[in-house]
């Protein structure tokens, strides 16, 4: 409008007037040229171009027509409107065109309605009659239009097995309002102190009552869940001065299920879940209350979510880790799709963090898995090729020991494997090229970056190595080698389904991967898998035998003050990664991952 100003810009449309039925006299004769219609036409012309004054000027009551244009545009939040004249007739010197108007609303929505406007010939001049119905057939006096939208309710959450994780709610948000406290202030400030301590032990009355006080605004307290809401709201929520406001929010079932994922998924999701919104035109009152609907569009709810842990995996390893007062985590993976299946810590570890997927430690011997498949891979060795496993061996200026000095003279190498002779495998390393480890670490999937929505990984560090002691000691995984949990299960995962999965958390939501690594060879998977199997029957991980075909790695890996306890491996289409910071001998990261496979469903994904 020319003489108006708004916050919503207004887009002037040219006026579409076509002539569907002809004007036609009450009494049937040819349309005469002193009809209603080029009046009506100016009419629709200016209020299709949000000029309301001049709308009105044509009108019998422009003060009153002009207010109520003004608020219509307003109300329905326009940007152009589309008039079309469909016919009209009159007698004598009343009359009346029938329209059929569009509205175009914000975010591309359309509102048509047809109606019809009374006219009425003063001294020779066609002029609109206005009413209200010149709007809207149903628009009644002193009413107006009004827009509202309609979020339908958020989707939820699931876990791979379909039970919900997220689900919408509301948290609730506390303020101290002292203006309209008045002279309960300190009244209402004690029982609002009192009421809140326990989520707030330094919450003082007086000084409540002063803060709000000198604000300018509501005082804010404190957002609490639906269940401490509950159990607060009818001791405060009624009193003078104290503001509760409901907030939509994402809330978890179940507080213990893998907390630190689901709160990351929720930011990754959030506009996954909104759906589209539907919408209404209202008729309001002068009191700004809804009288009638005039149209509605429901909206359309957005579809669930899933992500790919799984409830039963979670919670097993989630026990699992608990049983240890160390800092403890495992790390699950479904080799043939990547999915990510459980993310488990215990307490101890949560204080530093989400190190399950990102925390690095040294691997010691569950990276014989790749320096055995390098080896494989470069036709120095298979599972049968005698090696030596001398109690020590010196390899440049470096003396390798295995646990307790053990020496097995010479054997296979699945036997040294087995027994994890750190001897053997330093031996093999020390003859590598210096990028051998690094690519082949590669291979099983540690190094690269995995950028999976809803988690933050880092799967390890394999530099290529400098000198020959360091090839040594990277060998079994006591040298510059750093792997994470999820590094591990990856790994594990890699031999389990004979590549590299790419991992995932929220279905369709595709991980991008840098810096990837060649494809692990047939040769490799074929020699790792009977050498992980005979860990489990007749090695270092006897301990878990006979639940299921298990195949695996131990690995303690020494550091200043103590060594870490690692088990990786798979069973079936199920990979994991088990690490016990400070834990010590193997044989405990074992005992977890036993505990983990009791918790599970019989033969589950075996």
């Amino acid at each position: 409008m020319a003489t108006r100003t708004s916050s919503v810009t207004r887009t002037a449309s040219l006026l579409t007037v076509a002539t569907v039925l002809a004007a036609v006299a009450l009494s049937g004769c040819t349309p005469r040229p002193d009809g209603p219609e080029p009046a009506a036409e100016k009419f629709f012309a200016a209020l299709a171009t949000g000029d309301a004054a001049a709308a009105a000027a044509l009108s019998d009551k422009p003060a009153e027509a002009k207010t109520a244009l003004t608020e219509a545009w307003s109300g329905l939040q326009a940007t152009r409107l589309d008039a079309q004249i469909l016919g009209s007739k009159y007698a004598q010197d009343t009359g009346s065109v029938n329209y059929r108007y569009t509205w175009h609303l914000p975010k591309n929505r359309t509102w048509t309605y047809d109606g019809q406007l009374n006219m009425v010939r003063e001294e020779g001049r066609w002029e609109v009659r206005w009413s209200a119905t010149g709007l809207h057939p149903r628009l009644g006096e002193h009413q107006t239009f009004a827009l509202r939208a309609d979020q339908p309710r958020r989707a939820s959450v699931n876990e791979h097995g379909g039970t919900d994780v997220l689900v919408p709610g509301y948290l609730y948000h506390y303020g101290l309002d002292a203006r309209s406290a008045g002279v309960a202030l300190m009244s209402t400030a004690k029982a609002v102190a009192d009421a809140l301590r326990p989520f707030d032990p330094t919450l003082d009355a007086q000084q409540l009552a002063e803060q709000a006080s000198s604000s300018a605004q509501p005082l804010s307290l404190i957002t609490l869940r639906q269940s401490d809401h509950d159990r607060v709201a009818p001791a405060i929520a009624a009193l003078p001065g104290v503001v509760v406001t409901p907030q939509d929010e994402m809330l978890p079932t179940d507080e213990t299920f893998a907390p630190a994922i689901v709160n990351e998924v929720k930011k990754a999701v959030v506009d996954d879940l909104a759906g589209q919104a539907g919408w209404r035109v209202v008729t309001v009152n002068q009191n700004g209350v809804d009288v009638d609907v005039l149209n509605e569009v429901p909206g359309n709810p957005a579809p669930s979510v899933t992500i790919s842990l799984d409830r039963a995996v979670q919670n097993a390893a989630q026990n699992a880790v608990n049983t240890t007062g160390r800092k403890a985590m495992i790390v699950a993976i479904k080799p043939s799709t990547g999915e990510i299946l459980a993310v488990a810590q215990n307490a101890a570890a949560d204080a530093d963090g989400p190190i399950a997927t990102t925390g690095l430690f040294p691997p010691g011997s569950t990276f014989k898995i790749i320096t055995a498949g390098g080896a494989i891979d470069r036709d120095m060795a298979n599972p049968n090729t005698l090696l030596g496993c001398p109690g020590t061996l010196e390899i440049g200026h470096r003396i390798v020991t295995n646990y307790d000095a053990f020496d097995l003279g010479v054997v296979p190498m699945s036997r040294a494997f087995a027994n994890s002779c750190n001897t053997t495998f330093a031996e093999l390393a020390s003859r590598m090229p210096p990028r051998a480890l690094n690519e082949a670490a590669k291979q099983y999937g540690i190094g690269p970056d995995y950028h999976v929505d809803g988690i933050t990984t880092v799967s390890g560090s394999v530099p290529p190595t400098v000198s020959l002691t360091e090839r040594t000691e990277d060998g079994f995984g006591q040298g510059k080698v750093l792997v994470s949990p999820f590094g591990m299960a990856l790994a594990a995962a890699t031999v389990a389904a004979g590549k590299t999965p790419v991992p995932q958390l929220i279905e369709g939501h595709q991980t991008t991967i840098d810096d990837a690594g060649a494809p692990i060879s047939q040769k490799m998977v074929d020699g790792l898998r009977p050498m992980m199997q005979l860990v489990v029957t007749n090695g270092t991980a006897k301990d878990i035998n006979g639940f299921g075909d298990v195949r695996g790695k131990t690995g303690e890996a020494e550091y200043n003050g103590g060594s870490h306890a690692w088990f990786a491996g798979y069973r079936g289409d199920l990979a994991f990664a088990a690490l016990i910071v400070g834990g010590g001998s193997s044989e405990y990261a074992v005992r977890m991952c036993k505990t983990m496979f009791q918790g599970l469903p019989p033969d589950y994904l075996a």
